[in-house]
């Protein structure tokens, strides 16, 4: 899907005489991709699924998420800090973690 967006966009500027270009074609095919999983409201849309993972307890203060173990399949890794009594959110993958104190 994503070469296919990268070609109709550059297909679209090389045709264009103008130095600025245009991103309505991605808008458009973004505005598709998201109405899929609207349609069919028997399945969960992935925030759903991912709200639906309780939330990581750690011991340290700071935590490194990467999405997942396999690193083919996660995202850049982030450094969380959890001095908030609420959890914290990974924005790349909405994993939630929060600090398990030891009492």
């Amino acid at each position: 899907m994503a070469s296919s967006v990268l070609k109709s966009l550059m297909r679209f500027s090389s045709s264009r005489n103008t130095t600025t270009r245009s991103f309505c074609l991605v808008t458009s095919q973004i505005s598709n991709h998201t109405a899929k999983w609207m349609q069919d409201t028997s399945k969960k849309s992935p925030m759903e699924l991912i709200n639906e993972v309780p939330p990581i307890k750690v011991e340290s203060r700071i935590v490194a998420c990467e999405g997942d173990t396999n690193s083919a399949l996660g995202h850049p890794i982030e450094f969380i800090c959890l001095d908030l009594p609420e959890p914290a959110v990974c924005k790349y993958c909405g994993l939630r973690y929060v600090q398990d104190h030891h009492h």
